[in-house]
């Protein structure tokens, strides 16, 4: 078939749009692959425009459950890099991710952390604690790994990644200046947070609070009668009046522990639901990491009897 004058002349201008220096499809985006929102969010804000990036697990996926899917498998293949977290917390993907390495690009952003900044992870022996974004402070270290994984794919674009890179760092120092003021401010009695699973080891020992979860580090461990029998006995002799439920894990276990401290006559109310293994929905503010780390130490702060203000650091929180 033949084209008609008007329509390869169309053709010709449209393929002379696209290849002017500047022009949006002259400049292929690097597409980038995470497995979380948190790290999808920090690819996206050091890789500005330069980036398309699409997250594997949305708000309200669990990671340490997760499995690839046929469309994760065709969008990894596809990809210029793929970002993973590491530290096993990914772990029913975690065979799948290291064939993957010998394909492409391939990066567990948070596994070159210094072990001395860990955690141990009391679920699995060797193994590190790998909620490690729940410290901005130590966020910050993985965001520039970021940085450095997307300059080894597209080294021609160093200078936008670290000038966006240093840019969120500062948002971050002041995320994190913001969340020890206001956790500060909670009496030192009730620095007590109780939720469904082990990830906030590493909340608790940036701003100093006892942290203890039904269920153990990976929502894959169990949580029997004798733990949440142990757990109500800690609600009533410590006399903690609120607990937590979490966006990704169900509220099962915390709605048992308040029912065991209503019957030994003590209450305890749901002080709210914290982003524990994913972000908010997409779009929001609470769907970005500023967002979601600020809405949990808000939420945490006022329910524990700190000071902190309702729509959170910046009148954003919904």
């Amino acid at each position: 078939m033949y084209m008609t004058k008007s329509i390869f002349l169309a053709v010709i201008t449209l393929m002379i749009i696209a290849f002017q220096p500047g022009s949006v499809a002259a400049e292929t985006r690097l597409n980038i692959v995470a497995t979380t929102g948190m790290i999808a969010d920090a690819a996206r804000q050091v890789g500005g425009d330069k980036v398309q990036v699409r997250a594997l697990m949305g708000p309200g996926v669990d990671p340490h459950a997760y499995r690839q899917t046929r469309s994760d498998i065709v969008a990894m293949a596809k990809s210029d890099l793929v970002l993973w977290h590491g530290l096993y917390l990914e772990a029913q993907m975690e065979d799948f991710l290291f064939g993957l390495r010998d394909t492409g690009n391939v990066v567990a952003v948070a596994d070159s952390l210094p072990r001395n900044l860990l955690l141990s992870n009391e679920d699995y022996a060797e193994k590190f604690d790998p909620h490690v974004w729940m410290n901005p402070n130590l966020w910050g270290r993985v965001v520039l790994n970021i940085r450095d994984a997307l300059i080894a794919v597209q080294p021609e674009h160093e200078k936008t990644f670290r000038d966006n890179a240093d840019a969120h760092l500062i948002a971050l120092k002041d995320l994190a200046a913001y969340t020890l003021k206001v956790l500060a401010s909670v009496p030192a009695e009730s620095r007590v947070l109780i939720s469904a699973h082990d990830a906030f080891n590493y909340f608790g020992h940036a701003y100093d609070f006892d942290v203890l979860g039904i269920q153990g580090i990976s929502t894959e461990s169990e949580a029997g009668l004798l733990r949440i029998a142990e757990m109500v006995n800690i609600l009533v002799t410590r006399n903690i009046g609120a607990v937590f439920v979490e966006s990704s894990v169900s509220d099962r276990n915390i709605r048992a522990l308040i029912e065991g401290a209503a019957a030994k006559g003590h209450k305890v109310i749901i002080g709210g639901e914290l982003f524990s293994d994913a972000m908010g929905e997409d779009g929001t503010y609470e769907g970005t990491y500023i967002g979601m780390i600020d809405h949990n130490a808000t939420i945490i702060s006022r329910a524990l009897g700190g000071d902190a203000p309702q729509l959170g650091m910046s009148d954003l929180l919904n």
